[in-house]
């Protein structure tokens, strides 16, 4: 663990330069408004560590899968998200000498994420080699307004001499991947120009032959000056070199007089422009934004900003940490997708790194779908199930490479198109419970919004696939007399290729049960569907429930706890404790090794509990959670949330803070020592997850919504908005009692501590409840 940056509640704070963490530092000041992003890189030249970081939402190329031997069914590519042109370069020179904070003294250093208005602002007085000093004050953004936007100030003021200072403001295509698997660079120039005090480069990703869609995306910028405030005449040199262009300022400054340089920018791609306007629209665009002016474009984006988090926030009383941390969390998820657009969705790294690849996981449907639910417009979270109902078809091509006939649909473990693109053979063939994740989502919207006609209208189509694909992927075992399910990786990757894990074999089930009783509800309306799909329903319906009736889940009766899979109690059981010397194991250990052990990379029985958690009583609950979280490492990012809401549930008090602070604190604590390559963006909204349904005990039993609210003792009170069917609700839980409000113009009503309350329309009501401690 990491503990440099400072607790406070609104901003992420490093108020030293500390150079062996920036690219840590560099992940947690990331940027982004949905369309594009970046990470906290310095604008100026930069010789010491770093990883330099812009995206484009949506564009990807499809690098060449590297494995050690081919089989059939194999991914063709595997996804990169595209580290895109560098945009905030801004080259500076003091009478010839090049500013880089990798070679010179640095002083009264500051580097300041602001949350609340999204502003990443820097402060730092620089010492030459010659004895000059500057001081160096800059502040961007990636606007939400205008979001193809973003805008830099950069001021620059001599502190001890007058001399020459040369600005060299750039556009930099000439980038790379460092996770290119074969160290290639992804990007051709199809064109660049310069005009005074503006410059213009497009660039297209490189063709393949996986014939994959190629995407132009064309980057502008125009800049302006200013001393002391004022806006002043200057010339500008054009620079082009190889994918290059840039602007040369050089301007006589004197001692104590600020010198500052505005770049506006733009990213426009061809996923949003025709390809044979991009020039044009990315000159029409920076036009409109530099007449804007910073000064207004930052006002805006500080009030869009208060606009989100007038919805979203969650205020924690008495826990800076904690307060900090779900806020960073809250933060980086409104960053990285808005909703707007159905072909976008939420990559695990959002702008905030290249890892992974891809830019969509199970993780969308079981941990960040519940976020947009409950604090966004309704069609935000259904804009993410539409996008999974476009790519039905590549998912029934998926199933088909690996044998699967019939429309048996398998969703991809990880894609940009619907295609599978993961490299790594356990989780593309065998880490197939991520189809039920996308079929638990369709039944959490419509439970959370009421909306029942998503249904009828997308969500059964979905469903059929899915349990086509169950129905084909089990087999009857005559010695269990039962079904099995053979050959799988569930939701812990430190087991692999394993027999009837509980969690995949039990989602199966409800996922064949919840398409049965939708199919037979919806029968007529959906009549044209099933005929166009040759689905045969007395055969089918009959399979599936043949299947629910007998299917094998692996169950030890004298501990009374599920086994994670088939064979499980073979294993050496240890506790993490036995092995505190050795984490992280993944770090630490051979893989081998970490096959053969009974340590749980993340929650897996547990996690089928939580979905599931009204099929299961107390007691079982309680029984599992004890036997497996103590074997649990949590090197994944998605493990902790789960353990709060089962622990919180279980009043396991400090277990829940102490997962709640994992959880909110996973990167900027760098718990896992890996925040170096980006942020775990969707690990976030189970940080949310933490608070909203462990701490405040949110669940929605037969359509009606409940709470049971308990106060950790870290804090002195908590509050927080949620929407559900429309309507919204501020829930503020103090230790005295519990107040409510109605945000709606219509009547609302819900359970606090088994107890109805009824809120008329814009009511408020405190609850004299004492509330759990």
């Amino acid at each position: 663990m990491k503990n440099y940056i400072k607790h406070d509640p609104w901003c992420i704070i490093e108020e030293d330069f500390y150079a062996e963490y920036n690219e840590i530092t560099e992940s947690l000041t990331s940027l982004g408004n949905g369309r594009m992003g970046q990470r906290g890189n310095f604008e100026e030249k930069f010789t010491g560590k770093t990883l330099l970081g812009n995206y484009v939402a949506g564009v990807f190329y499809p690098d060449k899968t590297r494995v050690g031997w081919w089989k059939n069914g194999y991914p063709r590519y595997f996804a990169k998200v595209l580290n895109a042109c560098n945009w905030i370069g801004i080259d500076v020179q003091i009478d010839g000498e090049m500013l880089d904070l990798g070679l010179c003294p640095v002083s009264e250093y500051s580097r300041v994420l602001n949350m609340k208005e999204g502003i990443l602002e820097r402060t730092f007085v620089a010492s030459l080699s010659d004895g000059k000093q500057v001081r160096v004050h800059s502040q961007r953004f990636c606007s939400i307004v205008d979001d193809e936007a973003g805008a830099i100030r950069y001021a620059i003021t001599p502190i001890n001499f007058d001399g020459k200072i040369t600005l060299t403001p750039y556009l930099d295509g000439d980038i790379s991947n460092k996770d290119s698997n074969y160290g290639e660079k992804f990007w051709d120039e199809i064109r660049k120009e310069t005009a005074f005090g503006e410059a213009y480069l497009e660039m297209r990703t490189k063709d393949t032959p996986f014939k994959t869609e190629l995407f132009n995306v064309c980057t502008g910028m125009k800049i302006d000056l200013t001393l002391n405030g004022e806006r002043v005449d200057f010339q500008s040199k054009p620079v082009k070199a190889e994918k290059f262009v840039a602007c040369k300022l050089e301007i006589e400054a004197k001692a104590g007089e600020e010198v500052a340089l505005y770049k506006y920018a733009v990213n426009l791609a061809s996923l949003n422009h025709p390809t044979d306007r991009l020039l044009a629209n990315a000159k029409a665009y920076v036009e409109r934004i530099a007449d804007k002016g910073f000064a207004k474009m930052k006002a805006e984006q500080i009030e869009a900003w208060a606009e989100r988090w007038d919805k979203n926030d969650i205020v924690i009383e008495g826990d800076d940490a904690a307060q900090q941390g779900i806020r960073f969390n809250i933060f980086q998820l409104e960053q990285t997708y808005t909703g707007e657009d159905d072909r976008l969705n939420i990559g695990p790294k959002g702008f905030t790194g290249e890892k992974y690849g891809g830019s969509t996981y199970w993780d969308t449907e079981a941990y960040c779908l519940p976020f947009y639910l409950a604090t966004a417009d309704q069609k935000v979270a259904r804009n993410l199930l539409i996008y999974r109902h476009k790519h039905l078809q590549k998912a029934i091509e998926n199933a088909a490479n690996l044998g699967f006939k019939d429309g048996a649909a398998l969703y991809p473990m990880v894609t940009m198109t619907g295609e599978e693109c993961h490299n790594e053979w356990e989780i593309t063939f065998e880490e197939i419970h991520r189809n039920g994740a996308i079929a638990y989502a369709i039944h959490d919207y419509i439970r959370h919004t009421g909306d029942e006609g998503y249904l009828a209208e997308y969500g059964l189509e979905v469903l059929i696939g899915i349990a086509r694909f169950w129905a084909q992927r089990v087999n009857w075992s005559s010695d269990k007399q039962k079904y099995v399910m053979l050959g799988v990786t569930g939701p812990n990757e430190y087991e692999n290729n394993v027999n009837n894990n509980f969690y995949t074999n039990y989602l199966a089930v409800w996922c064949l049960r919840f398409t049965l009783e939708g199919v037979s509800r919806y029968k007529l309306e959906v009549n044209e569907l099933l005929q166009k799909i040759n689905f045969d329903f007395e055969a089918e319906t009959a399979k599936w429930q043949h299947i629910i009736d007998n299917m094998h889940y692996p169950y030890d009766a004298q501990r009374q706890v599920y086994l994670q899979q088939d064979g499980f109690l073979d294993k050496e059981l240890l506790t993490v404790d036995d092995i505190a010397e050795h984490r992280p194991i993944n770090q630490k250990w051979s893989w081998d090794r970490i096959l053969r052990s009974c340590f749980i990379k993340q929650a897996d029985v547990l996690q089928g509990l939580y979905f599931f958690e009204e099929d299961f009583d107390l007691d079982t609950i309680r029984r599992n959670f004890d036997f497996y979280e103590p074997m649990t490492v949590h090197e994944s990012s998605l493990s902790p949330c789960v353990h709060v809401i089962l622990a919180a549930m279980l009043g396991y008090k400090e277990k829940a803070y102490e997962m709640y602070l994992r959880t909110s604190r996973l990167d900027l604590d760098d718990y896992n020592n890996d925040t170096e390559d980006g942020l775990h963006i969707t690990s976030m909204a189970g940080t949310w997850m933490s608070v909203i349904k462990g701490f405040a005990g949110m669940r929605i039993r037969n359509g009606v919504l409940s709470f049971a609210p308990y106060l950790p003792d870290q804090w002195q009170g908590y509050s927080f908005r949620i929407t559900f069917k429309g309507q919204i609700i501020r829930v503020s839980v103090k230790p005295e009692a519990i107040e409510v409000e109605n945000f709606s113009n219509q009547p609302v009503s819900f359970v606090v501590d088994g107890n109805l309350v009824e809120l008329e329309a814009n009511g408020q009501k405190m609850l004299e409840i004492a509330v759990k401690k």
